[in-house]
């Protein structure tokens, strides 16, 4: 079986809590948005975070699955969060239509690496 490739994304992230979007350019790349009953979320780029921010928490990087991920795939996303909470390191997980995302903190991004690979995913920083 192949491995799969995981993209180690080079922006730091910022998981933001916005009072709306107005502030939010939505042309740029790695715009994430959850609008809620209860919240309006927002995962970007740090250099992108906008003024109307409520609360916000820098030193996020990104891994992207490579490839486009077939609806009937399943526990794709469940593995490598495992894989990661056996080591103690926390996620914040997006999916799209196309594929799913991972951040963790820089804090354990080289410790991310190194246990995903031993589990066998190809990384590529």
């Amino acid at each position: 079986m192949k491995s799969m490739k995981i993209n180690v994304l080079k922006q730091d992230f910022s998981v933001c809590k916005v009072s709306d979007y107005q502030q939010v350019d939505l042309t740029k790349e790695f715009v994430f948005i959850g609008k809620t009953d209860q919240e309006n979320s927002l995962i970007l780029p740090t250099d992108q975070v906008p003024t109307n921010t409520l609360v916000c928490e820098d030193g996020w990087r990104a891994f992207r699955i490579e490839g486009v991920l077939d609806f009937s795939l399943i526990g794709i996303l469940a593995k490598i969060a495992g894989v990661l909470a056996q080591h103690q390191i926390s996620i914040v997980a997006l999916s799209t239509f196309n594929t799913d995302y991972i951040l963790v903190k820089n804090s354990h991004l080289e410790q991310a690496v190194t246990v995903l690979s031993q589990a066998g995913y190809d990384i590529v920083m």
